[in-house]
Order: structure tokens, then sequence, then C-alpha cells
């Protein structure tokens, strides 16, 4: 399958993008999800989730200092969920999603945390 690019996407009508609807925000929306203590767990990575009332998914992404010390490591692994999110959100049911680091990373694999996060959102969908 050849990737499409930006124009055909949008000339399709799908829209991968990561607009404010699809994002969890208050305090309140995060504590919700945790506190129905529904999740999906990976090496790195939990996943809570709990139904909403809206038409598509939300996601909230919690990155703690305590598990990943750098600045930088912290985004990158904000950036890699985000576009894993927003490429599956077509997929998922309609939920509140909160990902979050659940152990220690020394060394930030892309490609690793990429396939982790993608499996996570594949088994929210089935």
């Amino acid at each position: 399958d050849a990737i499409a690019s930006a124009f055909e996407v949008a000339a399709a009508g799908v829209d991968f993008g990561f607009r404010s609807e699809y994002r969890l925000r208050k305090t309140d929306e995060f504590s919700s999800v945790f506190a129905f203590r529904r999740a999906l767990r990976s090496k790195h990575f939990d996943m809570h989730h709990r139904s909403n009332l809206s038409d598509t998914a939300r996601l909230g992404v919690v990155i703690g200092k305590k598990f990943v010390r750098s600045a930088v490591k912290r985004n990158l692994v904000r950036r890699i969920v985000r576009e894993s999110f927003r490429l599956s959100r077509t997929k998922l049911p309609p939920r509140d999603i909160v990902v979050r680091i659940s152990a220690r990373m020394e060394t930030a694999d892309r490609r690793a945390l990429r396939g982790e996060i993608d499996a996570l959102f594949a088994r929210l969908a089935q």
C-alpha cells in the first residue's frame, strides 16, 4: 500500500488532525478516566480508558518526570503517542483515553515505543 499524501487525505474527507475536541484538557476529565479503573498495560505504558458521550475518542497524555528524566525524551514520548492516536482515532470507539508511563525509560527507541503504543490502540479498537 502506498502512503497517501496530505492533499490526497484532505481530498478524501478524512480528518487526521489532532484538534481541540480530540484532547482531554481539564483535571476533572483526567480524574474521571482514572477513577473508572479500566486499563490496558504494556511494558512502558498504561492506557486508561472510559466511554464518553461524544462521537469520537479523546486523548490525554501523562508523562511523569519520575520515569522519564529528560524533558526532551518526555516530549518525544508525547509526540509519539499523539501521532499514533491521530492516525488510529478513526478506528477507535468513542472513549476518553489517558496514556501514561508506568516504567522507567532509560533510552527512548522510537520504533519500539511506537510499536508498543500502536499495539495498545489496536487492542482498544477490538
